[in-house]
């Protein structure tokens, strides 16, 4: 499912960018909620870098309506972006945002916290993601400064207002079941599943990535990554709202995440075992099950590189 530009600016910049080949990405972000199961639904982003355009918002939201209320998954990475995505949920409902779901430490997960705290909602992470948080959080804003520009303008690192400490919390809104399923994180440490059991539907946060290949970061951990998708497996969703990458099944988000995770743990874990070195490691992984997916010629040689390293300290 991709979000749906319908302006007469976006259409117009289309067809120039056809016609004269200019950067399709330079057109505005037009944040749309689209349904995915009834009083659920999700925003794709952009699967390309964060941009001035796209607001750095290159990932995926959630948004669920209640009786109570609207909850949100994830922020936004920008105080401005957070107004834009609070003016989308306006377009599907009346209600207020009660709860914001951090779902990890990314800055497009959490970056946007400020303006809804300032509209009294209620915002939540996993314990995990707090030292990451607030290791990253200004180095996040600072990196983001050369992009985003005077749209940056009022972002400041705002903290969660409430901490998970379970591996599975359930709370409960309006009479809809919410469960945030954590296992150790895995793109960053508090990289969490909102799980919503009523409608069969899973906001993955950066536990899959669908259409374009997962990233890797030195926070980033593939043996906890293995462990959290391994739990979204024993979850058996209908829906998958991936962290980046269109709406899709458990089966898609396995081929491109799960398979990926393992394989590179597999073969990296007898490279270090057989003493081959990294080198030779990286350039004997076998990327063809993966040649499909956006940037894999580029970063999977730094993703092996990553699992290496991390393998050499177990």
């Amino acid at each position: 499912m991709r979000p749906r530009y319908t302006t007469r600016r976006h259409c117009l910049h289309t067809l120039a960018a056809l016609a004269f080949g200019w950067p399709a990405a330079s057109w505005a972000l037009d944040i749309r909620f689209e349904p995915v199961a009834p009083n659920v639904y999700a925003y794709v982003g952009d699967t390309e870098g964060r941009t001035y355009e796209n607001e750095a918002l290159n990932a995926n939201l959630g948004l669920v309506v209640t009786p109570a209320g609207a909850l949100l998954i994830d922020s936004g990475a920008s105080l401005q972006g957070a107004k834009q995505i609070a003016e989308a949920v306006k377009q599907v409902t009346p209600l207020p945002i009660k709860w914001v779901i951090n779902t990890g430490g990314q800055d497009h997960r959490w970056l946007g916290n400020g303006f809804f705290k300032s509209q009294g909602a209620e915002i939540m992470a996993h314990a995990n993601a707090e030292s990451d948080m607030r290791a990253r959080g200004a180095e996040q804003i600072q990196a983001n400064a050369p992009v985003l520009k005077e749209k940056l303008a009022g972002t400041e690192v705002v903290l969660p207002t409430r901490w998970l400490k379970d591996a599975d919390s359930r709370l409960d809104l309006g009479g809809v079941v919410v469960q945030v399923v954590h296992r150790g994180g895995g793109h960053t440490p508090g990289d969490s599943m909102v799980w919503l059991p009523h409608s069969g539907v899973v906001f993955t946060g950066d536990v899959v990535y669908v259409d374009r290949i997962l990233g890797l970061h030195p926070v980033s951990k593939t043996k906890t990554w293995v462990q959290s998708f391994a739990a979204l497996e024993a979850l058996g969703p209908k829906v998958v709202v991936p962290g980046h990458g269109r709406v899709t099944t458990l089966a898609q988000a396995q081929q491109d995440t799960g398979a990926l995770l393992k394989a590179l743990r597999a073969h990296m874990g007898k490279a270090v075992e057989d003493g081959t070195d990294l080198a030779a490691a990286v350039k004997g992984f076998d990327a063809a099950p993966f040649k499909h997916l956006q940037h894999v010629d580029v970063w999977l040689p730094q993703l092996a590189n990553r699992t290496y390293l991390e393998m050499e300290q177990e």
